[in-house]
């Protein structure tokens, strides 16, 4: 059987983006709250705000998890509900509130994996210089430590940072996403830098906490897969995957898992060459707290040639080339390829910690929600994951994303990744054809896939 006896299925979701409710229990802002308020930066001046009110919701939206016979749960949790201005004064109402959390899915069956840092940055920590600021990575640390107090023996599955590539590009780069910043080069790499040594430090005190838990982080960026079986285009995509350069090494796994998982940068030149040669040893040695677990957030890769030197060339996506509503490319061969070279490059268990596509959906005179595309889509990449298995890479568990629609950023409700259709103006929650689909995967494992 290639998936294993034991692999992991599940959903996943983001605080600011599902639950709503920002001014209750003493939470406090957080960068989303405050660039969501300025103008012309989210579409229709939308805001989590309210988003799918699964702050109040949760238990229904568990039921809807369990109902499709997953697992686990991937959530994280807010720093701003624990933590206010991110100064250390714990709020308990917070830390009550994830416990109920957690405490549901435990009830329904399903396993809690929590991210601690998904996007919202407590405002007043930006205020004083963001992740670049060094205590910022030291009171992301004494939060984790509190969550990690509070829920010792019902979670034991942690991600320390979400995607912090996506973090720093798009809100500290290109300005598109919060904070809204758009640093020249060595001011972003502070900003990831101080990201980096958060996961460290916050690693480092979880593991204090509770000595058992598994202790991951979630990276995405450029995956590459070979236009054909050739050894020489599969060592071709592979250089591609982690080459990096001065205008273009932000969205790559290596700038952050060489430093998690090594103890140091990738070898580059130019100015991001000059900044980590700036970087202190004692610094690195912070950041080095090697996973248990990497979790790849994959939906797209860039298919490569060799050229006659065995060098890689990206090869041009013809045209009507296939896209999901976002205009995505929908590359399937990407997750047997991505996480075998992430796999082999680190030596350590992969799971897919998101994948999905958003599609026009809508409610149709049925009163169902049909969405084949987006099952056709994940039907497809799992076809490629299971290929991955097959090929012998440690795969431990594939999260769909999302398990509801949801406010998705800069694009505000515009965008629907949803295996739950959310019916915003009356919260009504309407499991779309591909939930259904879903169930039936996770209850043959995945292996009654037809290829």
């Amino acid at each position: 059987m290639p998936f294993p006896k034991d692999f992991v299925w599940g959903v996943a979701s983001a605080a600011y983006q599902i639950e709503g409710a920002v001014s209750e229990d003493g939470r406090g802002e957080s960068v989303w709250d405050a660039f969501c308020r300025r103008p012309n930066t989210v579409a229709n001046g939308e805001s989590g705000e309210d988003a799918c009110d699964s702050y109040h919701r949760y238990a229904e939206d568990i039921a809807l998890a369990a109902a499709m016979g997953v697992s686990a749960y991937r959530f994280s949790i807010s720093w701003v509900r624990i933590d206010p201005l991110g100064d250390g004064n714990i709020n308990a109402a917070g830390l009550a509130y994830y416990g109920k959390v957690v405490d549901t899915c435990i009830r329904a069956g399903i396993t809690p994996y929590v991210t601690l840092f998904h996007w919202d940055l407590p405002q007043a920590l930006e205020e004083t210089g963001g992740w670049a600021n060094p205590k910022t990575a030291e009171q992301f640390a004494c939060y984790a430590r509190a969550v990690g107090a509070y829920l010792k023996g019902r979670v034991h599955h942690y991600f320390t940072l979400n995607e912090p590539e996506c973090v720093l590009q798009l809100g500290y780069a290109w300005g598109i996403h919060a904070p809204g910043k758009k640093m020249p080069l060595p001011e972003a790499f502070a900003q990831l830098h101080g990201m980096l040594r958060g996961h460290g430090l916050a690693a480092a005190a979880l593991r204090s906490e509770d000595p058992s838990a598994e202790i991951g982080i979630v990276t995405t960026g450029r995956l590459c897969y070979p236009a054909t079986p050739s050894q020489a285009d599969i060592i071709a995509a592979r250089k591609a995957t982690f080459i990096l350069s001065d205008i273009d090494w932000m969205f790559t796994h290596n700038i952050v898992l060489d430093a998690v998982c090594f103890g140091h940068y990738p070898e580059c030149s130019g100015a991001l060459g000059d900044c980590i040669a700036r970087i202190p040893q004692k610094e690195l040695e912070e950041i080095n707290f090697k996973p248990d677990l990497i979790g790849l957030n994959i939906y797209n890769g860039c298919k490569i040639l060799a050229d006659p030197q065995g060098e890689p060339v990206y090869v041009q996506r013809e045209r009507g080339f296939p896209l999901t509503a976002t205009k995505w490319p929908v590359t399937p061969e990407v997750m047997r390829w991505g996480p075998r070279f992430i796999a082999e490059r680190y030596g350590l268990p992969v799971c897919i910690a998101e994948n999905g596509q958003s599609c026009n959906d809508r409610i149709f005179l049925d009163g169902k929600v049909h969405d084949p595309d987006r099952i056709d889509f994940l039907h497809r990449y799992l076809l490629q994951l299971r290929a991955a298995c097959e090929d012998g890479v440690d795969l431990r568990g594939y999260f769909a994303w999302s398990l509801t629609d949801n406010f998705e950023w800069h694009c505000g409700y515009g965008e629907r990744f949803g295996l739950v259709y959310i019916d915003y103006p009356s919260q009504r929650r309407i499991p779309k054809d591909s939930a259904h689909w879903f169930a039936q995967v996770t209850k043959t494992n995945g292996n009654a896939l037809p290829s």
